[in-house]
């Protein structure tokens, strides 16, 4: 049987936005199709990529980090919850 289903992926399993009658330990093959994820611009010209860091770059120098900041480890950068 061959069918699409959406689904969620929640904390590490993929949830069917609708109920899905299957014999439990029934085997599937899932293809991951995202949906909706963020892309960056996608810019032809290199005078447009070249405004865009420049732009950014001039807000980044507009909103520098306070003297007190605190520091985070790699560790919690990279934390997972």
């Amino acid at each position: 049987m061959d069918s699409l289903v959406r689904a969620v992926y929640e904390h590490g399993a993929f949830v069917p936005e609708l109920p899905f009658d299957l014999p439990e330990g029934t085997e599937v093959v899932l293809a991951i199709h995202t949906i909706n994820q963020v892309r960056p611009p996608e810019e032809a010209s290199l005078e447009e990529r070249k405004r865009i860091l420049r732009n950014l770059v001039e807000r980044m120098k507009a909103n520098p980090l306070p003297p007190g900041a605190p520091r985070f480890t790699r560790d919690e950068m990279h934390e997972r919850r």
